[in-house]
């Protein structure tokens, strides 16, 4: 099979505050020992790139979590010893999350000078009640401040998350938003809807959310005013300038290669014995307690890495051709399409020539996306 690109997430687990829609591996705690954490994540990248081979990264991705509570100086050793087994460039595109409740404006020119350079800035909402609703940690001023100092110190490529049909929110409240959003001449937004996520504190306890009408109200007019700033969708839930697209994503949603490390953290790996999904121990007391850090290995058969592929390759608004198909499953496109899709086909929900919905089959995805499993 044909090497696939590779990317490497990093995971940080740790939060000041746990979220009440969070059902990410995020864990509160007030003081982690971030140094060692750090030298557990070059034993875990050591581990796996003994086990798959020396490749270089097209994208690195800090996610968590918290990753901007790390700080600076717990990340060096790490992007050091990447950059030192010519795993990454200058080229590499290098992101980190980052949440304005948490962030010391100093570390973000530490985070520059190590090579990240690129910031997602979880930001959610810059309405007061919106932000206190969703348990968030800061408030708009510190979020427009964060931005604006980032990009005044270098950091062209930013990313902004806003969540709409949230509790208290209403369609004027999210335009408000997206206002601050051309204001700050963001090129990259993910502006997605909260959803309730089983073992969460919103699903515990559901809160009030707006009615059918007031979201497709604020869809309407959202998706208006983000193509207005010139930001196209590629993605279900992303907007960019041209150019601005996350590398990062676009390799997940390509079914390309990943390295996971760090607690809880997934991964996807092609090998000359077929597609393994990799995994590490979630709990950070128990990761940190490990003395072995290679990974548990799940191998995936030709159905699951088929359906994953599509699953993962649909969500862009320009699908993957049949040729990206063979080359990330081994499969035969035009087979599988006829086996699996021929009723997406004969009710005009794909185009003909690659795997990609078209307009009819994006505003019915989840019925493509069914039929897969």
């Amino acid at each position: 099979m044909i090497a696939q690109p590779r990317s490497l997430y990093v995971h940080v687990p740790w939060c000041l505050r746990k979220c009440p829609y969070c059902d990410f591996n995020s864990h509160e705690q007030a003081h982690p020992d971030f140094e060692r954490y750090g030298q557990f994540l070059i034993k875990d990248l050591d581990s796996d790139l003994e086990r798959y081979g020396n490749q270089p990264f097209v994208s690195v991705f800090f996610g968590g979590g918290t990753p901007s509570l790390m700080p600076p100086q717990t990340l060096a050793p790490l992007l050091n010893r990447l950059a030192s087994r010519g795993l990454i460039s200058e080229k590499t595109e290098i992101t980190l999350e980052a949440n304005p409740g948490t962030l010391d404006l100093d570390h973000l020119t530490g985070y520059r000078d190590l090579g990240i350079n690129r910031l997602s800035v979880g930001v959610q909402s810059f309405n007061a009640e919106v932000l206190t609703a969703l348990g968030r940690i800061h408030d708009a001023d510190q979020a427009i401040h964060m931005i604006q100092h980032a990009q005044d110190i270098g950091f062209q490529r930013l990313n902004v998350d806003l969540m709409h049909g949230t509790p208290h929110q209403t369609p004027e409240i999210a335009r408000g938003d997206l206002e601050i959003i051309r204001s700050l001449e963001i090129t990259h937004l993910s502006w997605y809807q909260l959803t309730i996520e089983p073992n969460t504190a919103f699903y515990s306890r559901p809160p009030a959310l707006p009615n059918e009408e007031a979201l497709e109200t604020t869809e309407e007019t959202g998706s208006d005013l983000i193509a207005d700033m010139g930001l196209h969708q590629y993605e279900v839930s992303a907007y960019a300038k041209p150019g601005e697209e996350a590398r990062h994503n676009l390799n997940y949603w390509q079914f390309g290669d990943y390295f996971g490390i760090g607690a809880g953290a997934h991964g996807k790996i092609t090998t000359d014995r077929g597609t393994v999904r990799t995994q590490r121990t979630r709990q950070p007391d128990h990761y940190l307690a490990r003395t072995s850090f290679m990974a548990t290995e799940h191998p995936l058969s030709n159905g699951h890495l088929s359906a994953e592929c599509l699953m993962n390759g649909l969500r862009l608004k320009s699908g993957i051709s049949h040729a990206c198909f063979h080359e990330r499953t081994g499969l035969d496109a035009d087979q599988f399409r006829a086996e699996h899709l021929a009723d997406a086909d004969s009710l005009g929900l794909l185009t003909p020539d690659r795997f990609q919905a078209s307009e009819l089959g994006w505003r019915h995805l989840n019925r493509i996306l069914e039929m897969l499993v």
